[in-house]
């Protein structure tokens, strides 16, 4: 079974205004999502530990 997710009820819509039509509801469904998590840089992660030798460890390869 087809599932449509545009139906024109009455009239001929052309490709144009469908594309017109589809582009404005994903962004207004993507702007009203929420926004996305911030980035955590690498250098802030927690792998590199603390106290003593934590700048040396901080040069070693992952």
């Amino acid at each position: 079974m087809r599932s449509e997710l545009v139906l024109v009820v009455r009239g001929e819509a052309d490709d144009e205004s469908l594309a017109a039509l589809v582009t404005v509801l994903a962004g207004l469904a993507a702007a009203s999502g929420e926004p996305p998590p911030p980035v955590r840089s690498a250098w802030a992660g927690e792998s590199w530990g603390r106290g003593a030798g934590a700048w040396r460890r901080s040069a070693l390869p992952r």
